[in-house]
């Protein structure tokens, strides 16, 4: 598997395979099916509710721990009772438990809301400790990003963001390249909106190579640079996901991609006061 290089060293497959919106109950076949399809870098989060179904998988699979990239996420951190940093460590200890591992490759702070300063501070002592080997950032937007890393001691090793065809986020990626953070993508098919399937640009492109629209989108992410994390619960399709790496897209193919670009989310933006207090409000086991 190709792999890119964070900022402290670390090798991170740029292609990995994630399991937002996999419901619980169906969460450990799909897993276990990506392992066995060639995947061995794998995305979760405490807020999807199946970080113990993906560690069900793992075990299962009997591949060994060093073969694997786990990435988990932190949600916001209310602090009812104690501090936010000891409310952050007890976070990641419940995820560690509930993934049955020892230390994790990745842990991203989830939202860029409440005090992700406090729960910077206790990710930065965690990668101290050697509990996880990088520590990142997601859904943070340049002006949170450069802050974060002007008063603080460790630089996000990754900022997992929405980026698809129809939201690129190339001025996002220049600032990150300066500044030695990983972009990696979340949403890479859009969900599905804009008929990017049937997308005439990327159809074309695809009948060119012999190829999905799907594989059209990982390999200009991946051309990028851009680490990206699939996810489908039909191992054909993951099988097909996987195989990006025998073809390559020409300066012609990624311009006229290039046009595509609407430079707005098709989902939410975190700027938005509404969207910022139903984050807020929104708790977790």
């Amino acid at each position: 598997m190709n792999t890119v290089t964070l900022n402290n060293g670390v090798q991170m497959p740029l292609l990995g395979f994630g399991v937002f919106q996999i419901p619980d109950a169906e969460t450990q076949a799909a897993v276990e099916a990506a392992l066995a399809a060639g995947y061995r870098h794998l995305d979760t989060a405490a807020s999807y509710g199946n970080e113990a179904a993906v560690g069900a998988a793992i075990k299962a699979s009997g591949i060994a721990r060093e073969e694997l990239f786990v990435t988990t996420k932190l949600w916001i951190q209310h602090a009812p009772a104690g501090s936010v940093q000891d409310d952050t460590r007890l976070a990641f200890e419940n995820s560690l438990s509930r993934l049955g591992l020892d230390y994790l490759d990745l842990y991203l702070i989830h939202q860029p809301l409440g005090d992700y300063y406090s729960e910077w501070r206790a990710m930065q002592d965690l990668h101290k400790e050697g509990l996880v080997r990088a520590i990142g950032v997601s859904n943070f937007h340049p002006d949170r990003l450069v802050d974060l890393i002007d008063h603080n001691e460790i630089v996000p090793a990754v900022n997992q963001i929405e980026t698809h065809p129809f939201h690129q986020r190339a001025a996002d990626q220049a600032l990150m390249r300066e500044r030695g953070v990983q972009l990696e993508s979340w949403g890479p098919f859009a969900e599905g909106k804009n008929n990017i399937f049937t997308n005439p640009v990327l159809s074309a492109i695809a009948e060119a190579h012999g190829k999905s629209v799907a594989q059209v989108v990982l390999r200009w992410l991946i051309q990028r640079e851009v680490v990206v994390i699939p996810k489908s619960v039909r191992p054909e399709r993951m099988a097909q996901n996987l195989d990006v790496f025998n073809f390559e897209l020409t300066e012609e193919q990624l311009g006229k991609i290039a046009t595509l670009d609407t430079g707005a989310s098709l989902f939410f933006d975190h700027r938005d006061p509404a969207m910022v207090g139903w984050l807020g409000g929104r708790r977790i086991g």
